[in-house]
Formats: C-alpha cells, sequence, structure tokens
C-alpha cells in the first residue's frame, strides 16, 4: 500500500512542467529523473496547457473558485447542522 501522496510547491510543479517541455523526454522519463510519479507529470502538464489556452478545460483559478464556492456551502449547511442540534439539546 502507497504512502500519503506528497504535496509539491506550485514553484516545483512549473518548474517540472518547463523542464520537460524543453526536453525530448517522454513524461515517464521525466517523472523518473524528478522522483515523482508519471501520472502527476501528465496532471500537471495538461493543467498547464489549460491555464495556457492551448488545451480546454478549468484553469487553476477557475478550480480554486469552485472549490472555494463548494468548501462556503459545506460550511453554511454545517453551521445549519451544528444550530439546530444545539437548540434540540
Amino acid at each position: 500500500m502507497p504512502g500519503p501522496t506528497p504535496h509539491y510547491p506550485p514553484e516545483f510543479k512549473k518548474e517540472a512542467v518547463r523542464l520537460y517541455r524543453s526536453s525530448n523526454k517522454s513524461i515517464p522519463k521525466m517523472a523518473e529523473e524528478l522522483g515523482i510519479a508519471s501520472e502527476s507529470m501528465r496532471r500537471w502538464i495538461r493543467q498547464h496547457e489549460v491555464d495556457s489556452d492551448e488545451r480546454e478545460g478549468l484553469t487553476t483559478e477557475e478550480e480554486e473558485r469552485e472549490e472555494l464556492g463548494r468548501l462556503r456551502r459545506e460550511n453554511r449547511i454545517l453551521k445549519q447542522e451544528k444550530e439546530v442540534l444545539r437548540k434540540a439539546g
């Protein structure tokens, strides 16, 4: 069973994508050299392409905005549930 997923700083991700794009190496080979999972490298490349308008999809900013909205809704519901429990108890 693999361990927890490491969280890489945005600067590392940008540099990894830059290195990949400036080389003629395959994604698995570049990922191996950097010591990361090839699927992580693929996701970072895809996200870079979306953020650079080279590919369709949600930009990093749009994803963060959607997550913030989801978390705010979840927080509102949890506060309402807490209030109901407080009044019932």
